[in-house]
This record gives C-alpha cells, structure tokens and sequence, in this order.
C-alpha cells in the first residue's frame, strides 16, 4: 500500500514522502492518526505542491539569515557587568544578555538561537555562536566590560 505522509514518522519517512507499507499498518494505523494519506493522484499532486512551496519558502528563509549573518559579523557588542576587584564578575554573562544587546543594535534574534563557548565569567573578550538555520551559523565576538 502506498501512502504519503502528513508528518515525520519515524523508521518509516520523513514529511511529504511517498512510501510503501503494509496494508494494516497504513489502514489501521497511519491513516486513523492522521499521520498518512492514501497516495491517489490527487494526494500526490497536492503533496508534489506543498514540497515545491516549502522549497521556495526555506531558501527564502536562508537568505535572511544569510544577510543577517553578516550584520552580527559586523556589529561590535559590549556587556556591561558588575565586575569585583579580582577582575570576576558577579553571577555571569548570559544568552539573554546578548540578545538584548543585539536588539538594542537593531539585530532581533532570540536567545534559545545563541550558544556561548564556555563561561563567562570575568572581563574579557569572548565568542558565541547564533544559530540563524539550519545550514547558517555565525560566530559572535563580544566583550566583557565593567559596569559604571
């Protein structure tokens, strides 16, 4: 029996694909959860569109992050800390932290996007790495300042 999957089930295919299974499995299983389609011609017309637009959409998608990588690349980020007499800072530089100094220089990006290389834990220059895509990653230098 041939079907097309709505979503990625796993051990079977990914979204979209036209796979073959047994019958019992697609009737009383796939089909019931809403997992699959019966791959008639018209399901896998409306499959072969919806890949062809989802295409156009994540090179869409690529793209911006691409321009957005080279903004980050180019911008210079400082944060600011309440730093001891030793030189460490009290508590540690944070994703969120980042995000908010990259918003406020007009780059939006979301924390859960920046991963930072080690701790920050004292004054200094550092790198983290956004994750804009899948395929786009950019590295982050940012410094550690004193707060006044």
């Amino acid at each position: 029996m041939e079907i097309i999957l709505k979503q990625d089930v796993q051990g079977v295919g990914y979204k979209n694909d036209v796979v073959s299974v047994k019958p019992g499995f697609g009737r009383n299983y796939l089909i019931p959860q809403g997992l699959a389609l019966v791959a008639n011609d018209s399901n896998k017309k409306v499959a072969a569109e919806n890949v062809k637009q989802a295409a156009h959409k994540a090179e869409k998608l690529k793209a911006d992050a691409e321009a957005l990588s080279t903004k980050i690349t180019a911008a210079s980020i400082q944060v600011s800390a309440k730093i001891g007499d030793s030189g460490k800072i009290f508590g540690a530089v944070t994703t969120l932290q980042l995000a908010d100094a990259l918003n406020d220089k007009g780059i939006a990006v979301d924390r859960r996007q920046i991963a930072i290389q080690g701790s920050v834990k004292e004054a200094g220059d550092f790198k983290a790495i956004v994750d804009l895509h899948k395929e786009v990653k950019v590295e982050l230098a940012f410094a550690v300042v004193a707060a006044e």
